[in-house]
């Protein structure tokens, strides 16, 4: 039956079960769920049965909104709001999303704010029709995370428009006949970088995550001109396991090519990767070379972008269901669970997943409602790949910087923007305030500073301790004062220049461009500097031949003599190690069939997959680039 039957149905059938006093506007699929638009939404919130009953019928997941015609103009509902909210509620910020009817605020007192038991946001539904959202103000302004909130508002018609095709194309129906599910490897499978996998049912095509390849020359993309792939405007949906280049860096170059359709990920997953593409682009240019993408492509990425929070399911075709989990890597990362057709068959891709506590995030989720398959990342899955726990690592890190300091040295951290960055600031906060270490000031380059923005953001996905820390306590180790924000170029040329000790933690993590190289060419030659790398260098990177010994290197036209010391400080990795994902296919539940092994080097992927099979006896592979493999 066509979509349009469907919802003919579903209006016929609204006539029936819902009162005449109730003024029905229009009833439309929008996405996944059906929307009921509706002139007394006072009346259907006095009437909760209605919608369950609605759900129960109908077996859809059923939304009410206001209809536009009662909501009042965003101008006058903002006054209205700040008449209502009491001055030391201390409002920042609204924002409206009139694709939805809903009004977030932004308050320093969201208990105020609210009012006893939720009087204030009553009184404010009532007086401007918008449903009030109150979260707490940030303790950093994230420009990023405004602008996408902008954007969306100034789409909201494009945006609704969106919504309504997918829809209907969500409830196209399924086929006859034989039912099959297969995975084709895209990129990320035997290496790291460039991850991409393209899930088929005989009625549906996902792309999972969209990355490039950092370390290579020519920014080597997925094989996405493979017929599988191709054309672009068949894919039903691109699911985002998290927002690292490696990952997501392609997305935007999908909607170049013709894609109009959704892309799912969470909320501060959406966030980062805007942030991580731009800067993308911005480095391309900076280093003469012609971006895949433009700004363009990446706003059309945000309108089309369905952020979903964990364990929010969804329907992303017509035989398949979204679930995120969350995977310890870095903010918003997500394992991905697919629940393919009625029971017929459920896989979770990892992404990249870290088995632990830390500093920033609680360990990947292990349970899961049913699971056959599992795609599992190796990036350490090695033999000999076990490092450090995080007591022995902090221990390193106070070591280095305190052996530095004492020196009159500087140390220089490479580090991605965002994950890395914000624990090892967690580390140098907590060594300072407790004296384990000289306070000297702590230079932020790159991106660093509004990635660590966007964490103040969503402290919801922080693990307990750190949100009890900034909340409760109120003691944000993230914005401590030896902290300092490198904004310009002469505050740069400024720290180059001085003799004072310090620690500098600069984008990239790799070293494959970013501020960290102009570090790196002012202090290189100076052996009382420490050069600590904290994180994965991949293969052919300026960060890995550094770590092989490597006493001269050639950057940016520039020869540069390698005298400052060199220190791996492992153990702050957001990947697992061996013993963390040895442990992780122990304790995953229920224990998959199959496990595919992905995102790390032949060897690695190889002699994992093997353990794998050895020890817990679950048939395990390690798959190729363009291999298909059939799971049903």
């Amino acid at each position: 039956m066509a979509a349009e039957d469907i919802l003919q149905e579903i209006r016929q059938e609204a006539k029936k079960i819902l009162p005449a006093s109730i003024r029905v506007t229009d009833i439309d699929f929008e996405g996944a769920q059906l929307v009921i638009y509706t002139k007394d939404p006072d009346k259907f919130a006095e009437q909760n049965e209605l919608v369950r009953q609605m759900a129960k019928k109908l077996q859809k997941r059923i939304v009410v909104r206001p209809d536009p015609s009662v909501l009042e103009d965003i101008e006058t509902a903002e006054q209205k709001i700040h008449e209502i909210i009491p001055g030391e509620a201390e409002i920042a910020n609204t924002y409206f999303e009139p694709d939805v009817g809903e009004v977030t605020i932004e308050v320093g007192k969201p208990g105020v704010a609210i009012g006893k038991h939720g009087a204030l946001l009553n009184g404010i539904k009532k007086a401007i029709g918008w449903t009030p959202k109150v979260i707490r103000t940030p303790p950093m302004p994230s420009k990023t995370v405004q602008e996408i909130r902008g954007y969306i508002r100034q789409e909201a018609d494009g945006r609704k428009e969106f919504l309504r095709r997918l829809g209907r194309r969500l409830h196209r129906g399924v086929s006859e006949g034989e039912k099959w599910v297969r995975m084709t490897s895209l990129g990320g499978y035997r290496e790291v970088g460039r991850s991409c996998t393209m899930l088929n049912t005989q009625d549906s095509k996902i792309l999972i995550d969209c990355g490039v390849d950092v370390s290579s020359s020519d920014n080597g993309s997925p094989y996405l001109h493979l017929p599988e792939v191709l054309p672009l405007e068949s894919l039903d949906g691109v699911v985002v396991t998290h927002a690292h280049l490696d990952h997501a860096g392609l997305v935007p170059l999908l909607f170049k090519y013709g894609y109009d359709g959704p892309v799912y990920c969470t909320y501060p997953t959406r966030d980062v990767m805007v942030l991580m593409q731009m800067d993308y682009i911005k480095v391309a240019a900076e280093n003469a070379r012609r971006p895949p993408y433009l700004s363009d492509h990446i706003r059309e990425e945000i309108k089309h972008t369905i952020p979903l929070n964990y364990g929010d399911t969804t329907d992303i075709s017509p035989d398949i269901r979204l679930t995120m989990h969350r995977a310890g890597h870095i903010l918003g990362s997500s394992i991905c669970h697919f629940h393919i057709g009625d029971g017929l068959y459920n896989i979770a891709f990892s992404g990249d997943l870290k088995y632990e506590q830390t500093l920033l995030f609680s360990p990947a989720a292990t349970h899961f409602p049913r699971l056959e398959a599992l795609i599992l990342e190796s990036t350490y899955g090695g033999s000999k790949d076990v490092q450090p726990n995080r007591k022995r690592a902090i221990e390193k890190m106070q070591d280095i910087v305190a052996s530095t300091v004492k020196r009159g040295g500087k140390v220089l951290i490479p580090v991605f923007a965002i994950g890395r960055s914000q624990e090892v600031m967690i580390v140098l906060e907590q060594l300072m305030r407790d004296k384990d270490i000289p306070e000297v000031p702590v230079y932020l380059d790159g991106m660093i500073w509004e990635a660590t923005a966007i964490h103040t953001v969503y402290p919801e996905y922080l693990n307990n301790n750190l949100r009890q820390q900034i909340f409760q306590e109120g003691e944000n180790p993230l914005m401590a004062p030896m902290f300092e924000r490198v904004d310009s170029f002469e505050k740069r040329e400024d720290i180059l220049g001085s003799n004072k000790p310090a620690v500098v933690l600069a984008t990239s993590g790799m070293m494959n461009g970013g501020p960290v190289i102009e570090y790196l060419k002012k202090w290189g030659d100076d052996e009382l500097n420490t050069l600590v790398f904290v994180g994965y260098q991949a293969e052919g990177t300026l960060g890995n031949k550094i770590q092989k010994g490597w006493k001269q290197v050639a950057v940016q036209n520039t020869t540069i003599d390698l005298r400052m010391n060199v220190e791996i400080c492992e153990g702050f990795s957001g990947h697992s190690d061996r013993t963390q994902l040895m442990n992780y296919v122990r304790n995953v539940n229920p224990k998959p069939r199959r496990i595919i092994v992905n995102h790390g080097e032949e060897s690695k992927c190889l002699d994992f997959a093997s353990t794998i099979y050895k020890k817990y006896h679950i048939k395990t592979l390690a798959l190729k680039n363009m291999e298909t493999i059939r799971f049903r």
